[in-house]
């Protein structure tokens, strides 16, 4: 679970909800009509703009962003580290007891070819391919947040003109002009609302989680094939190293 996500969505409703009920008259942004311009709009563009099975994928999207767990690098450098010392001991075939206890299916993957015996050269190009796919399966879904993000505050302009129009055919009584213009604005506050509490930020997340994971693989892919190159740990320690900051590579203290 990303914390950072459910406390920024929960404070930003605190902060909003309540701003509007410590001013008074919470009643009046509640209007069914305005957020069904809005919001149905905006799902219904969505809808226009992509695919069916890319539209109802929003809501995996979403769950991605809340509850994406990454491998930390030096995790990763200790367990290829530990890997590459079981290879060059007991040989490839040690390896198939330790994929049971690997929760990560690519790293399952390249493990499984490792044990297979298949060389450095199609191990890459295997795990690559998937590499590249999952990029471009996570910039799609970064794309459609993007969307949503961008045409509710669209929709939320159109609800507000046709309030006023709604609200000029009504001069002959001023004192309803005021209500109206209210009603008016509130789809623009939906619209910029929803877009900058939700959607835009879960698409920048999604965007640093996709750039994570896929450094991730990358390192997964260079210590599977090290190890298929038959490199010593002590080499594959080095060679994974250059992932990570040189500030940083101190923390990553391995036991060979």
């Amino acid at each position: 679970m990303d914390i950072a996500t459910v406390i920024g969505v929960f404070l930003g409703l605190v902060v909003v909800i309540g701003s509007i009920v410590a001013g008074g008259g919470w009643q009046s942004f509640v209007h069914i009509p305005s957020m069904a311009v809005t919001l149905g709009g905006m799902l219904c563009a969505t809808m226009i703009h992509f695919s069916l099975p890319q539209f109802l994928s929003v809501f995996s999207i979403i769950k991605k962003t809340l509850v994406t767990k990454i491998s930390a690098q030096n995790e990763l450098i200790q367990s290829m580290v530990n890997y590459a010392a079981i290879n060059r001991r007991d040989g490839a075939l040690a390896l198939e007891q330790e994929i049971r206890n690997v929760n990560d299916l690519f790293f399952v993957k390249g493990l499984q070819m490792l044990v297979d015996g298949q060389d450095s050269e199609k191990i890459r190009d295997h795990l690559s391919l998937e590499t590249q796919y999952l990029q471009d399966r996570h910039a799609t879904g970064k794309k459609i947040l993007e969307f949503m993000g961008a045409s509710a505050p669209a929709f939320g302009m159109i609800g507000t003109l046709i309030g006023l129009v709604q609200m000029l055919r009504n001069l002959s009584s001023p004192e309803a002009i005021g209500s109206g213009m209210a009603v008016a604005l509130l789809t623009t506050f939906y619209g910029a609302f929803s877009s900058n509490l939700f959607f835009i930020p879960l698409a920048g997340k999604l965007g640093i989680y996709s750039k994570a994971e896929a450094m991730a693989m990358e390192m997964i892919t260079e210590g599977i094939c090290a190890i298929a190159d038959g490199e010593n740990p002590n080499t594959i320690k080095e060679r994974m190293q250059v992932f990570v900051s040189h500030s940083r590579r101190e923390e990553v203290k391995v036991n060979i």
